[in-house]
Order: structure tokens, then sequence, then C-alpha cells
């Protein structure tokens, strides 16, 4: 470790103006999301009264996401990074407005609601591939961990705010909640578009005068497509690139079997009860007071999560994450009152933050600048691949076999998850945050264990 990265690495992220610049940019995009993401199911529910037709909505959109995100893999590849956060922005202001309008006009129906989640969802494919994979242009290395660790403590202050915001908008009316995610796209433009235009902080990120082995020195511009793939860049080939780099790393693909389950388990759980709140009568602020519930415990898991991803190795935060999670689902279905769920709810995430940081925090460390939007799509895409059947599971399921039932297919989800993160060695053997470098030094591309040069 040169003396440039090691300074770079303990430099509190608090001095690093690019990255509270990027922070801001991705919390307001984030609270548009989480504010969308709470309203969509409820109005659909408002309009249809048919816990079907909601899910189908909301099927569409993780559909629709998880295939564009394939394409934002390799336009974040290819072209600047930071223009691309900025780009997406300006959409989203332009998407927000279009909702604003229809809710104004009263003609939110079953399908312009379908078909405004369905352009959300294709921007977020497209652009926040480029919006995640810019972090490591003005995060160092060493401090990744960190980075990500704040980063799930502003996603569990946007899921306290968003639950309670989101109910008291959308009483308000459903043209507040668009609105108030018009305002949040334009600011995230706005500093996006700051931040492009700012160079980087060598105070910041590192000190000294020589060149940082950890970052290039035009971190906007990753490198061009053929200096990868070839003189003629071809999207398919690229995106298969990403697929096989990722693939081949055994310190990383086990984690994307566990995922894609666990995310499909809880998230179906999670809605589950969401509709079946609603369908009870409940008002969509008392809804929200559930999603606050599991955004504090959240937000107390993150406070956490930076010294458990520098002391605690990243398997074993993973495991238990993963373990308070399955049993958490499994008792959704044995509680029903708001005030039980949210309580039930907070204990579930309590290890998520730290599981997450470490998991993420790890995935940058190991993935090179110029694959790293490939892979990051690879992963979102593997990771999500399953999700838009969440809510058709919660939805289908209540309508079929009842909200018990349904909630202990999903805890069953779960369970297996944990088991197989529990059975997986490449994932148990992830070290702590400190270890991290290392360990993925140990890999070439093929995925198998390098061998020193004898």
């Amino acid at each position: 470790m040169t003396t440039d990265t090691a300074v770079s690495s303990t430099a509190p992220l608090r001095r690093n103006r690019r990255y509270l610049t990027w922070l801001i940019s991705d919390t307001s995009k984030g609270l548009a999301a989480a504010l969308f993401a709470f309203a969509v199911p409820l109005l659909t529910l408002m309009v249809t009264n048919d816990p079907a037709r909601a899910g189908i909505v909301g099927a569409a959109g993780l559909a629709v996401r998880a295939v564009t995100t394939l394409a934002g893999g390799v336009l974040a590849d290819r072209h600047r990074r930071i223009a691309l956060m900025t780009l997406g922005s300006v959409i989203g202001v332009m998407i927000a407005g279009g909702f604003t309008v229809l809710a104004l006009t009263d003609a939110l129906t079953f399908l312009a609601l379908l078909i405004v989640a369905v352009l959300l969802a294709a921007r977020t494919g497209l652009f926040d591939v480029a919006g995640e994979s810019a972090l490591k242009e003005v995060v160092p290395d060493g401090a990744m961990g960190r980075a990500q660790a704040a980063n799930q403590g502003r996603d569990a202050a946007l899921q306290l705010a968003g639950g309670p915001l989101g109910g008291a908008l959308l009483a308000a009316g459903a043209w507040v909640v668009a609105v108030v995610m018009t305002a949040c796209h334009l600011v995230a433009a706005i500093t996006a578009w700051r931040l492009g235009r700012s160079a980087p902080d060598p105070g910041a990120t590192r000190t000294g005068t020589g060149p940082d082995p950890t970052h290039p020195a035009h971190p906007a511009d990753p490198p061009a497509p053929e200096a990868v793939s070839g003189p003629a860049p071809n999207a398919l080939a690229e995106l298969r690139a990403g697929f096989a780099w990722l693939l081949s790393r055994t310190d990383l693909r086990g984690v994307l079997v566990v995922s894609t389950i666990i995310n499909l388990g809880f998230n179906a759980a999670l809605a589950t009860v969401i509709y079946a709140l609603q369908q009870d009568g409940h008002s969509p602020a008392a809804i929200g007071w559930v999603s606050a519930g599991a955004g504090a415990a959240m937000l107390l898991g993150a406070v956490a999560a930076p010294m458990l991803v520098s002391r605690v190795r990243a398997g074993v935060l993973t495991i238990v994450g993963l373990t308070i999670a399955a049993a958490g689902a499994y008792t959704l279905a044995l509680v029903d009152s708001v005030w039980a769920i949210t309580a039930v709810l907070a204990v579930s995430v309590l290890g998520v933050p730290a599981l997450n940081a470490a998991l993420m925090g790890y995935f940058m460390v190991a993935t090179p600048t110029e694959l790293l939007g490939r892979a990051n799509s690879a992963s979102m895409v593997l990771g999500i691949g399953a999700m838009p059947l969440a809510p058709l599971i919660a939805g289908f399921g209540l309508a079929w076999v009842g909200r018990e039932a349904t909630i202990a297919v999903c805890a069953g989800l779960c369970a297996v998850a944990a088991l197989l993160a529990l059975a997986n060695r490449g994932l148990r053997a992830l070290p702590a945050e400190s270890g991290w470098t290392a360990h993925a030094a140990q890999f070439d591309v093929s995925g198998a264990v390098a061998t020193p040069d004898r």
C-alpha cells in the first residue's frame, strides 16, 4: 500500500466534497423512488380494489427494470458515468412531471399507472447503474466499506421518512406525491451536473503528487470499450464479458444466487403484508408507519455498520443478516396488527445495512473500473431477476390462498437463502474491510485462485 492510498483511505468522507455532491444527487433520486414505490401499489389498489392488478403493476416495473439494467451497464462502461447520472435525472423530471399532470386531471387509471411505472423503471435501469458505478470515481477503495455503510444509513433514513411522508402526501392527493417526486429529480439533476463540472478533490481523497493506483487520471471517463473488447465494440459482446467475468469469480457468484432468493422471498412477504393491510381498511398513513419502523431499525443498523464491516468478516455479517431476515419473514405470518408487524419487520432488517455494506463494498473493490458498469448491471439483474414475481406472489397469493399461507411460502424462500449462504464456502471466506483488496487479488479473471510466481 502506498502512502497516497493510505491517506486517502483514512480521510473522513465528510471532507470529500465530490462524494457529498454525489450523495445529495443519489439521495434526491432515491427519495423520489421511495415515494413512488410506496404510492403506486396503494394507488393501484385504490383505483382497482384488486391485489392481483396491483401485483401486475409492480411486476411489470421490476421486469422492465431488470431488462433495461443490462443496457444500463453497457452505457455506464461506454460513456461518462456522471453525464449519464445527469441525463437520467432530467428524464426523471420529465416522467414525474407527466405523472403530476395525470394526477391533477384525475386520469390515474390502471393503464396510466402501469405506463408510469414502466417508464420510471426503464429510467432506473438505464441510468442508475452509472450512478452506482460513479461512486468508485469519488471514493478510494480503502474507504469503500465506510462509503457503503454511509449509503446504507442514507437508505434507512429514506425508508424511515418515506413511509410517513408518502402516506401524508398521498392523503393530500396523488398530485402532491408527483410534485415532490419532480422536485427531487430536479435536485438530483442539478447536483449531478455540478459533480460533472467539479474537479477531483485531492485533499479529500488522497494527498501527495504521485499517481493514485486506485483511480484513473480522468475518473469520469471510463476506458473506451475497444480497449476492453477489441476495435469493433459490440453491445452484446460487452454484456457477455460482464456476465462472464462476474460468474467466473468464485468469491462473488455464490452471493448472486443467495441474493436472488432472499430478495424474492422477503420482498414478496413485505408486499403481502402491505396489500393485506390496505385490503383490511388501514389508511396510507398507517401503512406508512410500517415502512418507517423498518427504516428506523435500518438506521440503527447503519450506525453500527461502519464498525462491523471493518471488524467482522463479510461472510459472517451476510449469514447472520440472512438468518435474522428469514426468521422475521416467518414471524410476519403470526401477527396481523400494524404495530406488531412494524416491530417484527424492524427486527428483521436490523442486520441488513451491515450485510449490504459488506457485500457491496467488497464488490466495488473487487471489480475493475473498466468492467464496473457491466458487472454492476449483471449483479443487479441476477440479484433482482426473480423480483418481478414478488408482487405477483403477493397479489395472487392473497386472492387465492390468503395472507398466512402466502407469507409462509415467502418465509420458506428466505430460509433456503440463509441455508445456501451457510453452505457456500466462497461466501463464508469473505473477510473484513481491511482484507478486501488482498482477498480479491487472489482471484484471476477466470475465477481461479491465482498462483504466486515461482
